[in-house]
């Protein structure tokens, strides 16, 4: 058995002819500065990626039972379709929900708050993703004859609600607005709305400002069905919508609380203000999007006091409304968020980001690397043309034969370089062109040399 052969050459690992002939130092002088540009376009594009969405969301809602906390639970179960979780904290209500998410130290991302509270508990940071709904005012009085102003209400023994509430603010607001002087006068007594109902019923009290959960319409009904209640109608509503532009007006038809008792007798206006879903400003856009879409789901079919499709609205009240708001209310969702799930959608919505350099820079800058890199090989060649003709130039002067041999020795020299010179193989007819050009200027200047006279 023949022995295995151990001498045999190595085999050494040959480029492709194509690669040999590339001018790699060339290629780096053009490529390195194309491949800078595009990776700073990558990186600016970078800071704007927004970090994915969080998994949470949390919203200061109200107490249990209210309102605001059954609208939350709703929201709730909408959002966890896209894998959102909705935690809720309880709140005493509106005053308390901005008191939270105007606080940077209270981990907070949403909150219902009614139009109204006083500027000093807004925050700067905060945004409006919309009003939501209607929140009526309902001021129920004791008279024998129905008056036509609040500030025939004076000297009477008022329930303004539940200090630090929203209708407490509200309240105070209107009245001050009528003559009242509403941090002196002891008639304005801050009781919530369950206790003022037993209370204007039994006639301890003269009337109530009701609003929000304590002033639903089967609980409205049940006031007005008791003898010398009255409900106050805004007869000068159009007046107040021009002082408090947070203010809506409501016209309660005819029978609308009570059709067989044709309750009320006729019809009545009220004054409303809006709940608005109030955010802080650094709320992520695609979460913003999910919220405005529940809120849709929620609000959007109407109720007695609402049309279908009134609510939810981008109209701006007390906070400004989010650009990312603004965005959803004027062209919905963006097309891979109607057409992927959310999580899908949302990473597609931030590689895009990536995608406008790739395109706009990547691809021309891609086409221009070949470009360059043969301008750059040519700049090589021609600029042996440019010592060429500047010794043709010195051949037609008269010129001393030492002048002579040193210009030869140039043109020597000028050739070793062309041929020393790194080209790829299709620049090879220039290089010779060039070298038959050189040639054209020796024999010029070995003409000039035998010419002369021998020293």
């Amino acid at each position: 058995m023949s022995e295995p052969a151990t001498n045999l050459p190595k085999r050494r690992l040959r480029l492709p002819t194509r690669l040999i002939n590339v001018s790699w130092r060339d290629l780096a002088v053009v490529a390195l500065p194309t491949a800078l540009i595009v990776a700073g376009a990558f990186a600016i594009a970078g800071h704007f990626i927004r970090p994915a969405p969080p998994h949470t969301i949390v919203m200061t809602t109200g107490t249990d039972g209210s309102s605001f906390r059954r609208y939350a639970e709703r929201y709730a179960k909408i959002l966890a379709r896209d894998g959102i979780t909705l935690q809720m904290l309880p709140s005493s209500g509106s005053v308390e929900n901005l008191k939270r998410l105007a606080d940077p130290k209270q981990h907070v991302d949403v909150g219902f708050v009614q139009g109204g509270l006083p500027e000093e508990l807004h925050g700067a940071d905060l945004v409006s993703l919309g009003s939501m709904f209607y929140q009526p005012l309902f001021v129920l009085y004791r008279s024998p004859e129905p008056i036509a102003r609040l500030s025939q209400l004076k000297g009477k023994l008022i329930a303004i609600g539940r200090e630090g509430s929203g209708t407490e603010a509200l309240a105070l607001a209107l009245l001050k607005a009528n003559g009242f002087e509403t941090e002196k006068d002891p008639a304005l007594l801050r009781i919530n709305g369950d206790d003022a109902t037993p209370s204007i019923l039994a006639g301890r009290i003269d009337a109530a400002f009701l609003s929000g959960d304590s002033a639903r319409p089967d609980e409205i009904r049940q006031l007005l069905h008791t003898a010398g209640l009255r409900l106050f109608d805004f007869a000068q509503a159009d007046a107040y919508l021009q002082r408090f532009r947070y203010l809506n007006k409501i016209a309660l038809p005819e029978g609308v609380l009570d059709l067989g008792v044709d309750i009320p007798a006729r019809p009545i206006a009220l004054l409303a203000p809006t709940v608005e879903l109030v955010a802080r400003a650094d709320l992520h856009p695609a979460l913003s999007d999910l919220l405005i879409d529940a809120a849709q789901e929620v609000h959007g079919h109407g109720s007695l006091l609402a049309r279908a499709g009134e609510f939810p609205s981008p109209v701006e009240r007390d906070f400004p409304i989010s650009d990312d708001a603004t965005r959803y209310y004027k062209a919905g969702k963006s097309f891979v968020y109607r057409h992927l799930p959310f999580w899908l959608a949302n990473l597609a919505d931030r590689l895009l980001v990536l995608v406008v350099p790739a395109v706009v820079l990547l691809i021309p800058a891609l086409r221009m690397v070949p470009t360059m890199y043969t301008w750059r090989i040519r700049t090589r060649i021609f600029r042996h043309y440019g010592q060429l003709m500047e010794l043709e130039r010195e051949s037609l002067r008269p010129q001393s034969p030492e002048h002579v041999r040193r210009m030869l020795a140039q043109i020597d020299q000028l050739e070793g370089a062309v041929i020393k010179s790194k080209l790829p193989k299709r620049f090879g007819d220039e290089a010779y062109v060039l070298r038959q050009h050189i040639d054209f200027v020796r024999e010029r200047l070995t003409g000039m040399a035998a010419a002369q006279p021998v020293q």
